[in-house]
């Protein structure tokens, strides 16, 4: 049984939880090898994960076909070490003792593939970054 109250909790938030914070998510978790906690989130979810961003990320080898949109909770922020917001603004709620982070990308909702993987790209490197500041060994 693996101590899990030492990992460090990470929460991806963007509006639909389809695009963007789904890639962080998978990234963060696959880079990370299972040592950090990752959730995802959006203030107003979608009904499905974007296509385009399903296959830019099966291009990376990392398939989130089961995942699906999940509403912000303020559980999700408050079991959070880290919240990190792409977009949804004022809609995250505000804990004192959080660290925030609010990355501004390119929304993927309505693109095509070839316009998701700089977003993709982008966002793998931001994750790397957050990783090891965290002091988290990466994979890749």
């Amino acid at each position: 049984m693996t101590d899990t109250s030492q990992r460090p909790s990470v929460l991806f938030v963007c509006v639909h939880n389809a695009g963007r914070s789904q890639m962080a998510a998978a990234y963060a978790s696959h880079l990370s090898r299972g040592s950090v906690e990752v959730r995802s989130a959006g203030s107003a979810p979608a009904e499905s994960i974007n296509p385009a961003v399903r296959e830019a990320m099966l291009e990376e080898g990392i398939d989130i076909s089961a995942e699906k949109p999940k509403i912000l909770t303020t559980e999700a922020v408050q079991a959070s070490d880290v919240v990190i917001t792409m977009g949804c603004g004022d809609t995250c709620p505000f804990y004192p003792g959080k660290r925030y982070l609010d990355w501004t990308l390119d929304d993927p909702a309505g693109q095509g593939v070839e316009a998701v993987r700089p977003i993709r790209d982008e966002i793998k490197r931001r994750v790397t970054t957050l990783l090891e500041e965290l002091g988290v060994a990466t994979a890749d």
